[in-house]
């Protein structure tokens, strides 16, 4: 046990002498107050890790101590002594917010297991909340969150890739981030201090997308009641966003291929070129190779697109980064919903296990429904949609759906999460269980797999032993 320093509250010089020798002794720092206002004005001056406090005591008690504390947001656990008659307020004083209470008599050996059970309270929670502030450091990337090798070698691209002029071209399924990694170019190029502009390509009709990207003159056509710069007017100096390429026509891509050699344009309706010094990056989902074969794509446009390409990776590529990424979204979306929640190790083997078609968006929009829908502090199975539920959908690797045990789900969300993250305590935080019941897991785990090993030799050595039986009984006698 961690020594820590800890106030005795209690009107009776011998009990405090007694408590504190017990203490002192467990190697813990004792501070000493004979009742509740003087508590407080030694918690004013240094703030302990615990206080252990008669509940009743004449000036101030502890129950009243207690509320102060709180009225006062001093965030330090109260632990209450009470008379074994008195047990029934000692437990009201536990809905107010006190730690735990022990009844006197004290039992010196319990007295210690509740101030350990305590601290160790204390130590997980500070674990959690350093892991809440310090996850998005551990495993952000300019906004995007992943520790795996597939994620970590897009980060590696966009240092390389940021520093220069060259066109880029993201390409993988929606939702695995292309803007966040365009943005991240963006953002640690040269041109950081310039706009970055987004264009989504997909959402505009030809007609308007070309006045979207190049401008209009007044009177150029209907409702063009003013001149209006487009978005490559507005990136200048910066980084433009083509966002969804694949969908523009081949008449737009005629004009913007124009642009890419020579980094001019004219506005519609408009005579005067206009030159601007724009960084391109473009984005599809779809394959622009197999547009090119089919001619819906113009192969010279591909090629001056497809300067730098960076594929980013699915979402089932990089399994690992999946408890990061509910770990991150879970902290906002509770943040959101003023609630303070841990997912269950069922629910986050569910959600590893699952294929996550919609990728990084759709285990945003999974976690922020599992956050409304929790009643308690937990996530459980039953709070997820019902396809990650079904293991039809789901990836290989948990166990059966029917036909395994919670401990199964269990074994599998502890490996995965630590596989993750790399620390026990990080692995606890994140699954809401204790770093004790994981370490001890995982010993159980190690003795299983030793059994399961020695049990597979004694398995050869038997099979060995009855072939090598089965084989003498045919030999003929030699005499």
């Amino acid at each position: 046990m961690a020594p820590a320093t800890i106030l005795v509250v209690d009107d009776e010089p011998s009990a405090c002498s007694a408590l504190a020798s017990i203490l002192t002794g467990a190697g813990h720092n004792v501070l000493i107050a004979s009742d509740g206002q003087r508590a407080l004005d030694q918690v004013e001056l240094s703030t302990p890790d615990v206080i252990l406090s008669d509940s009743c005591m004449p000036n101030m008690g502890g129950l009243e101590l207690l509320r102060e504390l709180k009225r006062r947001s001093i965030a330090v656990p109260v632990l209450l002594m009470t008379a074994s008659n008195a047990v029934d307020s000692a437990v009201g004083a536990m809905r107010e917010g006190a730690a735990d209470y022990l009844t006197k008599p004290l039992n010196i050996e319990e007295l210690l297991i509740v101030i350990e059970r305590t601290l160790d309270g204390i130590r997980l929670k500070q674990e959690a909340a350093a892991l809440k502030n310090q996850i998005e450091d551990l495993a952000r990337f300019d906004n995007i969150i992943g520790h795996s090798p597939e994620i970590r070698d897009v980060f590696r691209k966009v240092t390389q890739i940021a520093p220069s002029r060259a066109t880029v071209l993201l390409t993988g399924e929606t939702g695995t981030g292309k803007e966040l990694v365009a943005a991240a170019i963006h953002h640690r190029s040269p041109r950081a201090a310039r706009p970055f502009v987004r264009v989504h390509c997909g959402a505009l009709a030809d007609s308007l997308l070309e006045s979207e990207l190049f401008g209009h003159e007044r009177g150029s056509f209907t409702g063009a009641a003013k001149q209006r710069q487009g978005r490559f007017e507005q990136a200048d100096g910066g980084t433009i966003l083509l966002d969804e390429i694949g969908e523009i026509s081949l008449a737009t891509q005629i004009k913007l291929l124009r642009v890419l050699q020579e980094r001019e344009f004219e506005r519609v309706g408009g005579n005067e070129t206009i030159h601007v010094d724009v960084r391109i990056i473009a984005a599809t989902n779809r394959d622009l190779k197999q547009m090119v074969a089919d001619g819906s794509f113009r192969e010279d446009l591909f090629y001056r697109l497809n300067v730098i390409n960076l594929r980013l990776p699915p979402l089932r590529e990089r399994v690992s980064d999946i408890p990061l990424l509910v770990a991150h979204f879970l902290r906002q979306f509770e943040s959101d919903d003023c609630k303070t929640l841990s997912m269950s190790p069922a629910a986050m083997a569910l959600l590893v296990r699952y294929a996550w078609p919609g990728n990084v968006r759709e285990i945003e929009n999974v976690v922020q429904g599992a956050v409304v829908l929790a009643e308690g502090e937990t996530v459980e199975p039953h709070h997820l949609p019902c396809e990650i539920n079904a293991p039809s959908i789901a990836q290989g690797g948990l166990p059966s759906v029917p036909g395994a045990s919670i401990l199964d789900f269990e074994r599998y969300a502890i490996m995965k999460t630590l596989e993750a993250t790399g620390s026990t305590t990080k692995t606890a935080s994140l699954l809401g269980i204790s770093v004790r019941k994981i370490q001890y897991r995982l010993q159980e785990y190690r003795d299983t797999s030793s059994a399961q090993r020695e049990s597979a030799k004694s398995g050869v050595r038997r099979a060995a032993f009855r072939g090598a039986r089965e084989g003498l009984k045919g030999k003929p006698e030699v005499g």
